[in-house]
């Protein structure tokens, strides 16, 4: 019964995940999950038996083992590694502890649609800037006095990426909030931003390990910035959960962020299927912006509707993402699986534009 409800929750909107549903012989390529397994050290971890008999002991608060790894791997201090259950735990701690002003926030007016749920939960006010009619972030345009700045680098869903070239300029001339560059699709041929940490002491850099290492279904993600920032982030976390990550994610993320041998060659697939997806759809006359991520931003040809094409494509068991919000509503995203998936889509793709019912 909602007259339960707080006035809060009756006011929100919240953020729509895409769909999982159980259905046998679907391809997903709706919500940009790895199609290929976790390192082989998560497998062998999980089929230990003193795996399961440390379960009954309370997990390391701090989540040291898998901050160490992280440190290392990007070159940092333990103490600049912020670890959560996955990248939108830790964005919510971000938006609690370091973008929560009296002055309203900034974010792309397309790009990851839980900023503005975080904003409504948090009662933070916030300014959307308008991206280029190219779908392009003009970060001359965030020049405002305000509370914080956050966007997804590469963007989502666009699949766009700005260079640390273009960064820079705004780390050096917005110094008074925190800058959040959301990295969650970084490892898929962007710049990482995680190299100007000790230059910028108002940048944060928040990345997954749901993407390009595979453990989506573990939540792990993670914030890097100077230690005064990540300072913020555990006053907030320990306030009301000291114990964020389990034991088991814990490990498992170690071993994925050291298997860089295993990490690399999965994102170079991912890369390389990436691109021949987009040559394919072009040559079928899709409009496709250039990715930076796992996924592909395309408009189909005149005569097949984007939401025509999901709805075709999901009765032959084939799931991609459509928007139906203003601007993009002409586009779709499509996650990117193996070259097997991708083949059966652009075969059912073929043949929609050359049948009866093309247009």
């Amino acid at each position: 019964m909602s007259s339960y409800w707080s006035p809060l929750v009756h006011s929100l909107n919240p953020y729509i995940p895409g769909e999982q549903p159980k259905v046998d012989g679907l391809i997903k390529l709706n919500t940009n999950e790895n199609p290929y397994p976790p390192a082989p050290g998560v497998a062998q971890l999980l089929q230990r038996p003193e795996t399961a008999e440390r379960l009954r002991l309370y997990p390391d608060p701090n989540s040291q083992s898998l901050k160490d790894a992280i440190a290392d791997y990007h070159q940092l201090t333990p103490d600049q590694v912020f670890t959560g259950n996955g990248s939108d735990d830790v964005l919510a701690m971000a938006f609690m502890g370091l973008l929560k002003h009296s002055r309203p926030i900034m974010f792309p007016d397309i790009t990851y649609s839980f900023y503005p749920v975080y904003c409504q939960l948090f009662g933070i006010e916030y300014q959307q800037i308008p991206l280029g009619d190219d779908f392009s972030l003009t970060l001359d345009d965030y020049s405002a006095d305000n509370g914080g700045i956050i966007f997804a680098n590469p963007n989502a869903p666009t699949g766009l990426a700005l260079t640390l070239e273009q960064l820079e300029p705004l780390l050096q001339r917005n110094t008074g909030s925190v800058v959040v560059v959301d990295e969650a699709y970084v490892d898929f041929g962007a710049e990482s931003a995680v190299a100007l940490i000790d230059r910028f002491p108002n940048l944060l850099v928040v990345q997954t390990l749901s993407k390009s290492r595979s453990l989506a279904g573990m939540r792990l993600g993670f914030a890097a910035g100077q230690a005064h920032l990540i300072e913020a982030l555990n006053r907030v976390k320990n306030s009301f959960n000291p114990y964020p990550i389990d034991r088991i994610a814990e490990a498992a993320g170690r071993i994925a962020i050291q298997d860089e041998a295993y990490f690399s060659s999965c994102c170079q697939k991912i890369m390389s299927t990436r691109q021949a997806t987009s040559d394919a759809l072009i040559e079928l006359g899709f409009e496709v912006l250039p990715s930076k991520t796992n996924f592909l931003f395309a408009r189909p040809p005149v005569g097949l509707e984007a939401a025509q094409l999901s709805e075709r494509l999901r009765q032959d068991k084939v799931l991609i993402r459509y928007f139906n919000r203003p601007r993009i509503d002409g586009y779709l995203r499509i996650s990117i699986g193996t070259d097997a998936d991708m083949a059966v889509m652009l075969n059912f793709v073929r043949g929609y534009l050359s049948g009866p019912s093309a247009d």
